[in-house]
């Protein structure tokens, strides 16, 4: 392990330790913003309210993600209608009002209404409170004891100016101001119009308290026992990123980042290796042919052509036995035939080289320089 490596895992295992430690003291954020998001577990989702829904409704309840105007293009039976925070376009609203005149009801739990909505059913809604907290209470007798306590962050919206016909069904109650309608009815044709303009009442903070259910299903119980049609926010709305769900949770959120930092740690320091100047490395000479070329000089001084010639056959021999298969302890006729057949040469050539391959070995035979390049050539031309 090189010392570099030492330097960089130290660093590595010094910025985890940190990262722990933050996320050791780090203190869990809540996240309060009323998105009203069904799928949204944070004070403010409606996640709860979402699985519930069909206890409300005794199972009569259908999530439509189209908008009215879309989804009544073809004629429906009388229906409860249900919209949660949801902003409602001008001809979707039509379209809504003339289902309600046909007989259906209709039910809008909405912080705030479009100016020209409100005043197409006969009320108007406005910020009439910055209190901290307030209870909401419904007029009816039967549910005096059901009331619902906001402590945190009330919208402090209600019903002013309202017109003729408009029922209250249920107020906003402060210590310092008096009482606001925050539930009415309206009556359209021959069906109602329920709208309650605080809608915290059905998010996951509140449902989760004990008791406040009852004041959700006092609510619910307005709607007629039919089918309810709710329309929610489509998915497509919802964000398709395909690290939403990564980013999402903290812990994942932190590996993520991690793992970037490592990655990018990693191509830094690997590039700059990699950039490093190579040195020239001289490749090895092979010094074997100057070997042979100065073993040969020797020979050639020392005037000694019989000893090269005796080298030289055996050498031959050699490989003779080893390439030909053929037996090389006895030169004769038959060791003529068969290296004849095996090499395809002539037999004067092979006698020739016989001939000369025993003089190499007789140690008592004169050899010339002319006997030494002769044979040389012939069992270089054989084999």
């Amino acid at each position: 392990m090189n010392k570099t490596f030492k330097i960089y895992a130290v660093i590595f295992i010094v910025v985890m330790i940190i990262l722990a430690l933050f996320e050791v003291n780090k203190t869990e954020s809540t996240d309060w913003r009323k998105n009203f998001d069904i799928n949204q577990k944070s004070p403010f989702g409606l996640f709860v309210f979402n699985k519930e829904i069909n206890t409300l409704f005794k199972n009569k309840v259908k999530k439509i993600e189209q908008t009215p105007y879309d989804y009544y293009q073809v004629e429906k039976k009388t229906h409860n209608i249900l919209i949660i925070e949801e902003e409602i376009d001008k001809q979707s609203w039509n379209k809504i009002l003339n289902e309600v005149s046909k007989g259906s009801d209709a039910m809008l739990i909405v912080s705030e209404m479009p100016k020209d909505i409100s005043d197409s059913i006969g009320f108007y809604d406005s910020q009439i409170s910055f209190e901290d907290e307030n209870v909401l209470k419904l007029m009816d007798k039967t549910y005096q004891n059901d009331f619902i306590h906001l402590d945190k962050f009330p919208s402090g919206r209600g019903f002013t100016f309202i017109k003729k016909g408009v029922e209250i069904l249920g107020k906003t109650v402060e210590k310092n101001n008096s009482d606001q309608a925050n539930f009415i009815k309206i009556t359209f044709g021959k069906g109602n119009i329920y709208v309650h303009c605080e809608p915290l009442f059905i998010t996951n903070y509140y449902l989760l308290k004990r008791g406040n259910v009852k004041y959700a299903q006092d609510v619910f119980s307005y709607l007629k026992d039919q089918e309810t049609i709710w329309f929610v926010e489509s998915d497509a709305k919802v964000s398709q990123f395909f690290l939403r769900f990564i980013l999402s949770h903290p812990a994942l959120k932190y590996a993520w980042w991690v793992l970037l930092g490592g990655l990018v740690l990693f191509i830094f320091f690997n590039a700059k290796r990699k950039q490093r100047i190579v040195p020239i490395i001289e490749p090895l000479k092979n010094t074997s042919v100057d070997f042979v070329k100065s073993i040969g000089n020797l020979y050639l001084q020392e005037g000694d052509f019989h000893d090269m010639m005796a080298k030289k056959a055996q050498y031959f021999l050699n490989k003779v036995r080893m390439d030909l298969l053929i037996d090389t302890q006895n030169l004769d006729e038959e060791f003529a035939k068969k290296l004849h057949l095996k090499t395809g040469k002539p037999v004067e050539m092979i006698g020739e080289a016989v001939n000369l391959i025993k003089k190499a070995q007789d140690p008592y035979a004169q050899v010339m320089k002319e006997d030494l390049a002769k044979m040389n050539k012939l069992l270089d031309e054989i084999i």
